[in-house]
């Protein structure tokens, strides 16, 4: 709820979650982790905080140096052809991106094509239809994304910062969990909600309620040889 008024402390706080769980899974010790659309860098700076060659691959310079001067060792490039050989990865990590991308399926294969046999792929993203699907712009999406974006304005006196079509893409759990799932190249170790404290993983085999219920879904996916 304090993305927009406390970022600094909103993704710091995101960034410790979020290893912690990729931690769970592998042993992040001189590992090297691909952080794409890491925005200023936060999840970057806590794979190396945790003794990874973590590397920030940020497709606009706006967010790369949103907290002033870019960290070392980011790129500026788009997550959907990355400037990496095939396998060049131990972790390839995206957190919050798949709905800000209009084709998530070529997104899913670049990031599976970067890394390597064995290595971890995490994914995460805020579905369309949970509480929190239009962003800043929540709940009111459940009206439409227009007249969500009116009455955020009117609200707050300034324009909203995604616009449905355009930076934010209506993804939903379904259909990308059985994207993975076809897949031959990787295979799902957790699907489940990012931030639920019980359950986490049984609303998500839920058609329908897991829409609305997951909030964020959670994918960790290992590539397979």
């Amino acid at each position: 709820m304090r993305e927009q008024s406390d970022p600094e402390r909103c993704y710091t706080l995101l960034a410790r979650d979020s290893v912690a769980q990729v931690a769970r899974h592998i042993d992040l010790t001189g590992k090297i982790v691909v952080d794409i659309g890491g925005g200023s860098g936060h999840f970057t700076e806590e794979f190396r905080r945790r003794g990874a060659q973590s590397y920030l691959f940020e497709p606009e310079l706006r967010e790369l140096s949103a907290r002033g001067p870019v960290i070392e060792d980011a790129v500026l490039a788009d997550g959907y052809l990355l400037p990496l050989a095939d396998g060049a990865a131990d972790v390839c990590f995206s957190s919050n991106v798949l709905e800000h991308v209009s084709d998530p399926r070529t997104f899913i294969s670049e990031m599976t094509r970067v890394t390597r046999p064995g290595g971890l792929i995490y994914l995460s993203f805020t579905n369309w239809l949970s509480p929190w699907g239009g962003h800043e712009t929540a709940p009111w999406h459940y009206l439409g994304a227009d007249r969500a974006r009116e009455l955020y304005t009117r609200r707050t006196g300034r324009e909203a910062k995604h616009t449905l079509g355009e930076n934010l893409f209506p993804v939903h759990i379904g259909p990308i969990l059985r994207y993975v799932r076809s897949r031959d190249d990787v295979q799902i170790a957790t699907a489940r909600s990012r931030y639920w404290p019980f359950l986490a993983s049984a609303i998500t085999r839920v058609p329908g309620l897991r829409e609305i219920a997951t909030w964020n879904l959670l994918l960790i996916l290992r590539r397979s040889p």
